[in-house]
């Protein structure tokens, strides 16, 4: 966007910043105050938004030194820390010290995206005969969603958990019949569950009272060597497992047939450093403005439970990232688009190849290509989506 992650022309309406959960049941909290130090979970309040809202952030940490801070803007993941093979940790989520820069400045950074992740073409699509036409903001596409996605939502903290094991957080939204032009009235939540073991789970649900398409991620933007940043996110050591991407047209709509990634720099079946394959030459890099901005079809598809994707090593911090997921894709995004005209955390300016996402989903624009694993959700049929994090040290 223009000065974010991709090039998209973004529009805030501040009276609709605060769209939630109208009716929404109160926050429950079952943490368990005796519950030992082994893992714990901490509640304050992150600030306010412009339309007066107030946003809470929720603080999950384990005895692994793995923490995650979720706010509920955006349901998003404002830091997420773990150690090196020093024991010293750092921040490896790029975002923004304080809640201005996640509603002001466009971008997805480390949020919860929906109703629909990734693009849809033309910015409409047909569902049982009838057209729907969606706000686009990327044109001509639509783009995560619309002009006012779930991203900039101050979504409602439905519950919190804790136990001797694990400790959680789910927020919950409603988005409305019509809204950015979707058909159906949704109601979605998102959980984040760290436990003892240094994974972070995310599961997402969601329910519609009309035929639909739901298509939910969490758009990392990660850098295994810490933020700020002193090195490049791309200098990681990635495998993925994947034998085909969905090639992309000039506006980065999937053309329909699958590309073997043999051959090419987007083969990461055996570990690749993924600098090195980012600068070489290649019509798809070049599409996406020198970088990988591509959906990689992950072996075995839609499943009921989570399949290995994708493992991240930075042998430097010797920190290392795998990533299982039911989905059957993963948009790989290597922050081509980062133009060094944002400024996040500790002042440093966001850049090309500082961050790097991998974003557990389904194919893009799937609503107008038979061909892809249909994305429609039906009443009485809800939509469920889990991916696991699991961080560790190199050598241990």
């Amino acid at each position: 966007m223009t000065i974010s992650t991709r090039p998209a022309k973004i529009f805030l309406l501040s009276t609709l910043v605060g769209l939630s959960a109208c009716g929404q049941t109160p926050s429950r909290d079952n943490s368990d105050p005796a519950a030992p130090a082994g893992v714990s979970l901490s509640r304050m309040p992150f600030g306010t938004l412009s339309n007066g809202a107030k946003v809470e952030a929720i603080v999950l940490k384990n005895a692994g030194g793995l923490s995650a801070t979720l706010i509920s803007y955006g349901a998003t993941v404002q830091s997420l820390r773990f150690p090196d093979k020093q024991g010293n940790a750092a921040d490896l989520a790029v975002g923004y010290d304080t809640l201005a820069g996640y509603e002001t400045t466009p971008g997805f950074t480390n949020v919860t995206v929906g109703r629909y992740a990734n693009r849809i073409a033309n910015g409409s699509f047909a569902l049982d005969g009838k057209k729907f036409a969606l706000a686009v903001n990327e044109a001509p596409n639509t783009l995560h969603g619309g002009a006012i996605g779930w991203d900039k939502r101050n979504w409602v903290v439905k519950s919190v958990e804790q136990t001797a094991d694990k400790a959680s957080v789910t927020f919950t939204l409603t988005s409305p019949d019509g809204d950015q032009g979707f058909p159906g009235t949704v109601v979605a939540d998102v959980t984040y569950e760290l436990n003892n073991k240094n994974d972070l789970t995310i599961r997402y649900g969601a329910s519609t009272d009309k035929p639909t398409v739901v298509n939910l991620t969490w758009h990392s933007m990660l850098n295994l060597s810490g933020i700020p940043a002193t090195r490049l996110a791309t200098d990681a050591e990635v495998t993925i497992e994947s034998d085909a991407i969905l090639p992309v047209n000039k506006t980065l709509i999937p053309t329909g047939q699958p590309l073997p990634v043999a051959g090419t720099p987007f083969d990461f079946r055996t570990p690749g450093v993924v600098t090195e394959r980012v600068r070489m030459q290649h019509p798809q890099l070049a599409l996406a403005n020198g970088g990988i901005d591509h959906n990689y079809l992950i072996r075995g598809g839609k499943t009921a439970q989570p399949k290995p994707a994708v493992k991240i090593e930075d042998r430097q911090s010797g920190r290392g990232l795998t990533i299982a997921t039911t989905e059957p894709g993963m948009q790989v995004y290597t922050g081509n688009f980062l133009k060094g005209e944002v400024t996040g955390k500790g002042g440093q300016k966001l850049t090309k190849y500082q961050s790097i996402s991998f974003e557990a989903q389904g194919y893009p624009d799937s609503p107008n290509q038979s061909a892809f694993p249909t994305t429609r959700v039906d009443p009485g049929r809800d939509y469920s989506q889990t991916t696991v994090l699991h961080f560790y040290t190199l050598g241990k």
